[in-house]
């Protein structure tokens, strides 16, 4: 193992620590990676633990084969039986051993949030209740908050009479995941806990077992994973824990920077340790940064300090454009001068904004420009047509129960099984209390000696040919590779015939098949569960391409964990950073200064803070507030780009002038918000079913609107990138039909 003198000494008091639990919170680029990394090998090489004794966590794929791959560097060797994972990956793992104190098989699968949906619904039209009066979205949401509290059916508060309505939903959807043989995200944690809470056996076997439990991110675990490594940790207590509470941004996930105090609370005995030296950024950057984050309470102050090779660094550029067509063209126009100087490469560069909807101007401004891009979290993968239609026949394959599988693909290629025969199907298993994969396979076996035969009636037949089809490869798949078994089902289905049309997208969807299967490959030594396993976990950040030399277009959010040496934070106004919706909640509006604070953070060299005067809506345009948080920063830090617009007043006078912030109340009373310029819209415009057209991503299918902050938001499943949330006012959406 390297030599613990490469450590700063904040760090080397962190690997060090002795036994017992330890917190570090550590500023951003302070190298918590670097500490967790030596922590496991310090264990490992100087204390003697064995590696099957350790259990670490971490909140991505990506993170975790990032930090197995450095301790094995440092070692020299591998990390034979020692547990590294995320919190889902890890409480799937306990589950399928332990699934004797399950309602479920050990091969149960995960649903994705399509098919958790598509489950809901179901659960509200078994109850007869009205998707529009209760959307799914909606009740799902409160579900998922529920289990992330540790709220199980029986206990669900119901104050109100939705509450009401959501418990029974609630309750209705559990039912119909175990007899699908399947959990959702939520309830990988919320078994886990509930096993190792009411099973002391277990809970002693694995509080034993992990002498030393190591939890990266910690700022962003909900109370669930806190509990659960509480509980993990309840033998030897060597519990050590490495975050930030000033980069807690997922709130709306459940993630608790709270849990950070009650680690405190809970541990009376803990060693605190900060980690302030920052290795990424630039001293100017990280004193905006600070200015910006020290107006937050419930937090540890911390100094953060650049190194001398980063030294003070450049100003922040300040830029306001007339409108914000304006605001994209600087952005774009930028970068190109600068890479045409060779002051940077395209790869240099970050475009980070609040919401999704933000990014259309900028990629028709790079589009118009020419200029290549990468669009992160929009064009997942995983979210494309076809590889959710193969990934929906291998998990039929593994759990023929899977009835949201099932519901995807039993007429995909179509082959004659419209609703009716679907409806038949569906009654027919619940008549006889079977799943609709089992009968659809029994009636592929027998035939018309099956006794579901009759009951379906000239249904039977083309129900029976798709269960011979899932009957074979249901047979296939513990005789055959998952490879062999992938090709098997192509190509029974002629399923490149069926999406290849010989054009470009046709081929590129093919493409997108290859490629799934060559991912099937990574996994042929170890299986079908492991394979759909690891597709359930996987998030955006883990599909970020490596090495593209182009700019990364990417939401404040899925910034998170990464940097760039120049970033661009746009929609700079009140309204958007912080958002509407945070500007009465002074608990959100704590958190939308943490994204601001984690953006800022990404940069290593310099920073462009970008507003528009005026923002596009309806075919009109409304003056915009400069944002709250920008008056935050002190003035010698900032230049103001002379191709922009010229305030009247200083940019800090004005935005003083925006709202109260709900903090110390200095600024004066919050005048009325300004009249929209619009008539502001009472109903959706756009329906469920509708079929619309976007300029730049093509056809969709509207999956969900609702009226929200005046404006229209509207849930689509395009053909070509999968699920977006789009702004009608914004969006210029075409209605087909």
């Amino acid at each position: 193992m390297d030599s613990l003198e490469h450590l700063n000494p904040q760090q080397r008091a962190a690997v060090t620590a002795s036994a017992g639990p330890v917190l570090v919170l550590a500023g951003p680029g302070s190298g918590k990676t670097r500490v967790l990394t030596f922590r496991i090998g310090y264990l490992l090489s100087q204390l003697g633990v064995a590696p099957h004794h350790i259990l670490a966590v971490t909140f991505t794929n990506k993170a975790a084969r990032e930090m197995q791959s450095r301790v094995e560097k440092l070692l020299g060797h591998s990390l034979q039986g020692m547990w590294l994972g995320t919190f889902h990956a890890i409480c799937a793992r306990i589950l399928r051993r332990e699934q004797q104190y399950l309602p479920l098989d050990a091969n149960f699968v995960i649903f994705d949030e399509d098919d958790q949906q598509a489950l809901i619904k179901r659960a509200l039209r078994d109850l007869n209740l009205d998707e529009k009066l209760y959307r799914p979205t909606s009740v799902h949401a409160a579900i998922s908050n529920a289990k992330n509290n540790l709220i199980l059916p029986e206990d669900y508060p119901t104050a109100t009479y939705r509450d009401e309505v959501v418990a029974r939903v609630y309750k209705r959807y559990q039912e119909l995941l175990v007899s699908s043989n399947a959990v959702d995200f939520d309830d990988l944690l919320l078994y886990a806990w509930k096993l190792l809470n009411e099973f002391s056996t277990v809970r002693e076997q694995y509080a034993r077992r992990f002498e030393h439990i190591l939890v990266d991110e910690f700022q962003d675990t909900n109370l669930a994973q806190y509990e659960l490594v509480k509980l993990l940790a309840s033998y030897h207590r060597n519990l050590f824990v490495v975050g930030d509470e000033d980069q807690s941004i997922y709130r709306w996930r459940g993630a608790d920077y709270r849990n950070v105090l009650r680690f405190e609370e809970d541990f009376p005995d803990r060693q605190k340790i900060l980690l302030e030296q920052n290795y990424r950024s630039t001293q100017r950057v990280l004193d905006a940064a600070q200015a910006v984050i020290n107006r937050n309470r419930n937090r540890t102050p911390k100094r953060l300090k650049s190194t001398p090779e980063h030294g003070e660094g450049e100003k922040l550029v300040l830029y306001e454009a007339v409108d914000d067509y304006g605001e994209a063209a600087f952005v774009v126009d930028t970068i190109q001068q600068l890479v045409a100087g060779g002051k940077a490469r395209p790869g240099d560069f970050a475009i980070m904004y609040r919401t999704n909807a933000q990014s259309r101007l900028l990629e028709e401004a790079f589009l118009r420009a020419g200029v290549p891009y990468r669009l992160v979290g929009a064009m997942r993968f995983y979210g494309r047509r076809e590889v959710k239609d193969m990934i929906a026949y291998l998990r039929l394959v593994q759990n023929p129960a899977d009835e949201a599988s099932l519901g995807r693909v039993i007429n995909v290629p179509p082959r004659g099984i419209g609703d009716k025969s679907q409806l038949a199907l569906q009654m027919e298993a619940q008549r006889t209390g079977r799943s609709a994969g089992l009968i659809l396979m029994e009636l592929g076996r027998e035939g018309k000696d099956s006794p579901h035969w009759q009951a379906l009636g000239r249904n039977a037949s083309l129900l029976a040919d798709f269960g011979s089809l899932l009957g074979e490869w249901h047979r296939l798949k513990d005789e055959i590779s998952l490879p062999s078994l992938f090709q098997r089902i192509l190509n029974d289905l002629a399923y490149r015939e069926y999406i290849d049309d010989n054009t470009e997208e046709g081929q590129s969807r093919w493409e997108n098949v290859q490629e799934l299967l060559r991912i099937a490959y990574e996994y042929e030594e170890k299986g079908l569960t492991a394979f759909l396993e690891n597709l359930a976990l996987v998030s955006d950040q883990d599909t970020l391409p490596e090495n593209v030399e182009a700019p990364t277009l990417l939401t404040l959010h899925a910034a998170k964990g990464l940097e760039f040496p120049i970033v661009f934070i746009t929609g700079l106004d009140d309204g958007l950073i912080p958002h509407n919706r945070s500007l009465d909640d002074p608990e959100a509006m704590a958190e939308e200064r943490r994204l601001f604070y984690v953006g800022l953070t990404r940069a290593k060299k310099r920073v462009y803070l970008v507003r528009a005067a005026q923002r596009s809506t309806y075919g009109s345009f409304q003056d915009s507030i400069p944002s709250r948080f920008l008056k935050d920063i002190p003035a010698d830090l900032i230049q103001q780009d002379g191709r922009g617009r010229r305030m009247g007043r200083s940019w800090q006078s004005e935005s003083r002038r925006s709202w109260d912030d709900n903090y110390a109340g200095t600024w004066g009373s919050r005048p009325e918000r300004a009249k929209p310029s619009h008539a502001p819209i009472l109903q959706p415009r756009f329906k469920p079913g509708m079929r619309v057209k976007h300029p730049s991503w093509g056809e969709g299918l509207v999956v969900d609107s609702r009226i929200q902050d005046e404006d229209e938001t509207v849930d689509i499943f395009f053909d070509s990138v999968g699920f977006k949330r789009v702004i009608a006012s914004i969006a210029n959406l075409e209605i087909l039909s």
